[in-house]
């Protein structure tokens, strides 16, 4: 592994581990009882997000891969397996947007139409046409999501996420970011989070439950 990788991996291990002691834990602790039992969607839930799943999301002005600008109310349509990263991450982003669409694919199966997200955190070089050639090869039901660099600034505090340009000057300077996906259902918001180390099966499982209890 080279020492580019090496920094890649460590700053994003760092800020995952910042914002992860921040902003949620693994999962339920007793005080959590009393709102568990008017949640309709308790039976679903294994993680638990300081402040409540309400805290994560917002209202967004992003551009899509056909150049058009679109809010979250033109992309949450259906539920949505929502990513940030970049198009040019060597190792982590590939990976988790192929078990992101791995997971469209078994619910699928159950006959639940989901969708993946992908929001890039390097709108300088993820173009709409440059987020259309990569989500194309990853699944046909994956959006690419880019736009100004306050506009992805904006999107990224909304859910939370942690990203850094390590622009050293090259043509592949990384960007190191937090590496969280997140359940969105159309009408209710986000509704969980998914670390690295769940599986594609899993992550269906669990999004199916919220789906069928909505």
């Amino acid at each position: 592994m080279n020492d580019k990788k090496l920094l890649i991996i460590g700053t994003v291990a760092a800020l995952a581990l910042l914002t992860g002691g921040a902003t949620w834990m693994s999962s339920r602790s007793g005080n959590d009882a009393d709102a568990a039992n008017s949640d309709q969607f308790a039976s679903c839930r294994t993680s638990v997000v300081a402040g409540g799943t309400a805290a994560l999301g917002g209202s967004f002005e992003l551009t899509n891969e056909n150049g058009e600008r679109v809010t979250e109310a033109d992309v949450f349509t259906k539920p949505s397996l929502l990513y940030f990263g970049y198009s040019y991450c060597p190792d982590i982003c590939p990976f988790d947007n192929s078990r992101n669409a791995e997971a469209l694919d078994l619910l699928d199966e159950q006959g639940i139409d989901a969708q993946a997200v992908f929001v890039t955190v390097d709108p300088n070089r993820d173009t709409p046409e440059v987020m259309d050639h990569y989500t194309f090869n990853i699944h046909e039901k994956m959006i690419g999501l880019t736009g100004t660099e306050d506009d992805i600034a904006a999107a990224a505090k909304a859910w939370r996420v942690a990203y850094q340009v390590q622009d050293d000057g090259s043509d592949d300077y990384p960007v190191s970011h937090t590496t969280m996906t997140y359940l969105v259902l159309p009408e209710y918001g986000t509704m969980e989070f998914f670390n690295r180390d769940v599986t594609p099966e899993a992550m269906a499982e669990q999004t199916a439950c919220f789906v069928n209890a909505g």
